[in-house]
């Protein structure tokens, strides 16, 4: 058997359903991301920008000047049911389905630790390497598509004829040469457009890119600061992520399977969780319920912000008390701010007489303004 062939058959027994080499070549598409870093499309990351993470996504070489090779992984994850797919009940949020079990970045290392150990066995020597899962400086899903893993779609995800997208991907740079797959080179999105039409706020734009300052996953994990008033109806009931354009795309419908990798089996709450049970939570309690999973990466008032969202998106009276609490109580001004919104989507004479209330007692010009501003919105 070749290195090669060993490898791949060894990535399967540790898991990964997608497997293919690529060589270390600068990426051709280079020039759709500074485009779309220059239009500020990347939001509030800044660390995409910066010059030096540009350089090294600009060419592998710069993380690793040994590297002649990149063993491109895909390992695949629990796709959202039918009942998932039309909503949780009102009291209850919805979380992203690769958040359902535990966090990849605490998983996939030790497996990609474990492909080195097993190549440096099968060579007889000490190989330089990087291995990254969705932290290191590169362009993956080209590297995916290059790697023969599949094609990019139009909602921006990698795409594999027979599972479909919902795959988290891994790479290892390796300072030995294997002969690179050949590139997936069709495109199976064909005139579908089901994303796009079906994205709630339209932030799937031309050239396979997202702007991500309107993207839900964005806002509800990556964002750190208020969430625009303009979006927060769009936001619906997810407290973490989204994955409206992978549960309309007719690749999943058709071959995604309903369970992934074991390590990632939904736990129990953490798909629907009960947003006013948790909107109680403190940062000890926070830090104990979503300790090794993703949801830990929004911390709590982040989290806590897309709880009151999503309880104003609910609409539901039996929620203003709990909301109301967190408005005179919670010490987090962005939760503050969030729950004066959502008192004032709701509305109602309990909701208004909140708003009241709270507005000559709070010192903090940004949430006073949010609660004038809901006050404005209440009836």
């Amino acid at each position: 058997m070749s290195l090669k062939s060993a490898i791949k058959d060894e990535a399967h027994r540790l898991g990964f359903q997608l497997v293919g080499v690529t060589d270390p070549h600068p990426p051709p598409h280079l020039s759709v991301y500074r485009t779309w870093l220059e239009a500020g499309m990347h939001g509030g990351m800044g660390y995409l920008a910066t010059e030096r993470a540009v350089q090294r996504r600009a060419d592998p070489r710069e993380i690793l000047p040994e590297c002649r090779s990149i063993l491109v992984l895909g390992l695949r994850y629990s796709r959202p049911d039918g009942a998932d797919s039309s909503g949780a009940t009102p009291l209850r949020g919805r979380v992203s389905s690769y958040a359902w079990g535990a966090d990849y970045h605490e998983v996939i290392p030790d497996r990609l630790k474990q492909l080195v150990r097993f190549i440096e066995q099968r060579t007889g020597t000490v190989i330089p390497n990087r291995w990254y899962t969705d932290t290191g400086p590169l362009l993956e899903r080209e590297l995916a598509q290059r790697a023969g893993l599949g094609w990019i779609g139009k909602n921006t995800c990698l795409i594999n004829p027979t599972i479909g997208s919902y795959t988290f991907l891994a790479e290892i740079l390796l300072g030995i040469e294997l002969e690179p797959d050949p590139p997936f080179l069709a495109d199976h999105c064909g005139t579908c457009t089901r994303c796009i039409e079906a994205c709630p706020t339209g932030c799937i734009l031309p050239e396979r890119t997202i702007d991500a300052r309107r993207c839900i996953s964005y806002l509800t994990i990556e964002h750190r600061d208020a969430i625009p008033r303009e979006l927060r109806p769009q936001i619906g009931d997810w407290v973490f992520g989204c994955d409206i354009c992978q549960m309309v795309c007719p690749w999943n419908q058709r071959f995604a399977a309903p369970s992934g990798d074991p390590a990632f089996s939904p736990q129990p709450d953490q798909q629907h969780p009960q947003l006013i049970e948790h909107l109680a939570l403190s940062q000890e309690q926070f830090n104990r319920l979503f300790r090794g999973t993703a949801l830990k990466r929004t911390r709590r008032r982040g989290y806590l912000r897309n709880v009151v969202v999503a309880l104003g998106n609910a609409g539901d009276q039996t929620s203003v008390p709990a909301l109301e609490d967190t408005l005179l109580r919670e010490p987090e001004e962005l939760v503050r701010a969030h729950a004066a919104w959502a008192l004032g989507r709701i509305g109602g004479q309990r909701a208004t007489r909140a708003l009241k209330g709270a507005v000559s007692a709070e010192r903090d010009q940004s949430v006073a303004s949010e609660i004038r501003s809901a006050l404005g919105s209440s009836h």
